[in-house]
């Protein structure tokens, strides 16, 4: 083979290897990308992953994962309905997990966006609504009101204590089992079942109590 051409080829490979080298990285990384990294910008709020809920929003925060999130409409049975934002991957920090966001919109605005919906399919614990795309594209312009963080693997209990501390108050659901870890000083829930990976809710600060007071109503407090 010519010398010129076997160069030529070793160049390109150079070439290709070093624009792959630059394309970016598809996890985040840094301390905001910690679960455990939690800072309050004001005595009201919460910011975790980059997002500060309540003010954040959805599209920031799929900016902030550097994903799009799958958004539907939720009514559960006996709930009030909710928008919902699902990231089904992100890699933070090494740390696999999925992400879903609830997006601050009031209750008569999702009346419409149910009435305006574009496929409706029946879950056991619900209706879940396809929006249009003028209703997804306000909802990307609305707040995060609260945040999700489901880990692919297991948080051992004392991992746990060590990040975030010991709870303020535990909580047992008396039909699941499901204890919660409740830090309000931090507006996150951290909620365990048997066996089960760990759910790590988060909330602004001003918003815990909402997320409280249904877990009093239909569980018992532990020592």
């Amino acid at each position: 083979m010519d010398k010129k051409i076997v160069s030529g080829v070793i160049a390109l490979a150079v070439a290709s290897l070093l624009f792959i080298l630059m394309l970016p990285d598809e996890s985040a990384n840094g301390l905001d990308t910690l679960p455990w990294n939690i800072s309050h910008p004001t005595p009201d709020t919460t910011r975790v992953f980059g997002v500060t809920l309540g003010k954040s929003t959805l599209g920031e925060s799929e900016n902030a994962f550097r994903l799009q999130a799958e958004i539907s409409l939720f009514k559960p049975v006996g709930a009030n309905m909710a928008v919902e934002a699902f990231i089904e991957e992100v890699n933070l920090n090494g740390l696999k997990a999925k992400i879903v966001m609830t997006v601050a919109i009031p209750q008569e605005e999702l009346q419409g966006m149910f009435g305006r919906g574009l496929r409706m399919n029946s879950t056991p614990s619900g209706k879940r609504i396809t929006l249009t795309p003028d209703d997804l594209d306000r909802v990307r312009k609305a707040p995060v009101a609260s945040l999700a963080y489901l880990p692919a693997v297991r948080l051992e209990e004392g991992v746990l204590i060590k990040r975030f501390g010991a709870p303020a108050q535990r909580v047992r659901e008396a039909a699941t089992g499901v204890e919660h870890w409740l830090y309000p000083q931090h507006g996150l829930d951290v909620a365990l079942g048997d066996k089960e990976r760990p759910v790590l809710q988060y909330v602004a600060i001003k918003d815990f109590e909402l997320l409280r007071a249904p877990l009093l109503a239909n569980g018992a407090t532990l020592k």
